[in-house]
């Protein structure tokens, strides 16, 4: 008989010390109501039982390669080398991947075959966890408008379906700033069709061993540089090293919005876990860092019409230019000041 042709899609699964949430996550998979599908886990030198419950799995569609550790960035871009079909559907070991996920990517797919990528809507998990994760919604053309206006697409990256040969032709993944994902989606929505699908296909978890959750300042920090980047591309100028930028980006930075996103991190994390007491807590630590961002969080909640998106007012890099770009501290122009007031009603506020 002749081999098996590949599928049309691939799950790409980094594991890293995943338990104990690893099997919920795989067993969502299993689950899928498409079953066409591989599963390509990479296990990223971890230390704990992840790899040997990867290898307890019969199941022919599951695929796991160890290595040792290098490092999400470096997982993510062996995933594009290794896998087998045309497009990659990423998804977090602490995921939960709901039935009709791969379907109705699939299905996408098959109207869309030239997008770049697709991405769907995710909720916080488990269920007594609070509201969705605050993404862009909008057609492939609002999307590249918004990133020619100098904002960053905000998408869940565990929601997300990459057409493998158009990521590696933008060059994959760069860099290990905890950034990777949106470093991704401003250079894709340049090139190629985001396409969004408007359904919550993913659960989502926060937890404090999360990668996310033990670096959001320096997250923050390095999302200031991946908009710094997108800036110096639409300007057309070079870019200094994040070295070189980072004193600069640090004193850029809102602390009264970080430490309400760090508490609202906290607070979500403490539903998750039925702990209401905790959690009430947490959301007192928000107000208190910013009431500003935590109206405007409830109001977000509130309403399902606000446009969502990540990153700075470009002008606030205006004013540090003759330190970002000190050989070229050129202005925005006008035209990119009407762009840029025109997307500024509106900001990410916490994911």
């Amino acid at each position: 008989m002749p081999p098996k042709a590949a599928p049309l899609i691939t799950v790409g699964l980094p594991v890293w010390n995943a338990m104990p949430y690893l099997p919920e996550a795989m067993d969502s998979l299993l689950a899928q109501s498409y079953s066409d599908f591989e599963i390509l886990a990479i296990d990223d030198g971890s230390t704990d039982a992840s790899l040997e419950y990867l290898r307890s799995i019969r199941d022919s569609r599951l695929r796991v390669i160890p290595q040792a550790n290098h490092g999400l960035t470096a997982v993510l871009n062996r995933m594009l080398n290794e896998v087998r079909s045309p497009w990659l559907a990423r998804h977090d070991a602490d995921d939960v991947a709901y039935p009709q996920r791969l379907a109705r990517t699939v299905q996408q797919i098959k109207e869309r075959p030239d997008a770049g990528m697709f991405y769907s809507l995710a909720e916080y998990y488990p269920a007594t966890s609070v509201g969705e994760f605050r993404c862009t919604k909008g057609a492939p053309e609002e999307i590249r408008d918004l990133v020619l206006s100098g904002y960053l697409p905000a998408i869940c990256h565990p929601s997300v379906t990459l057409n493998v040969a158009k990521v590696k032709e933008l060059g994959g993944y760069r860099f290990n700033l905890f950034v990777e994902d949106i470093d991704l989606w401003w250079r894709m929505a340049l090139h190629h069709e985001i396409c969004f699908i408007p359904e919550v296909l993913v659960g989502f978890r926060q937890n404090l061993q999360s990668i996310s959750s033990k670096n959001l300042t320096d997250q923050a920090v390095s999302g200031l540089f991946i908009q710094y980047l997108l800036l110096s591309s639409l300007r057309g100028v070079s870019p200094r090293g994040f070295d070189e930028v980072r004193p600069t980006l640090l004193r850029m930075l809102d602390s009264q919005r970080l430490r309400f996103k760090v508490c609202m991190r906290a607070f979500n994390i403490e539903m998750g876990k039925g702990d209401v007491r905790r959690a009430a807590y947490q959301a007192a630590r928000a107000l208190a860092a910013s009431p500003k961002a935590f109206f405007s969080r409830l109001l977000d909640e509130l309403s399902s019409g606000k446009k969502v998106f990540g990153g700075e007012d470009p002008a606030l890099f205006d004013i540090h230019a003759e330190k970002l770009w000190p050989t070229q501290p050129t202005p925005i122009s006008q035209e990119f000041q009407a762009l840029a007031f025109a997307t500024s009603q509106s900001r990410e506020s916490d994911q």
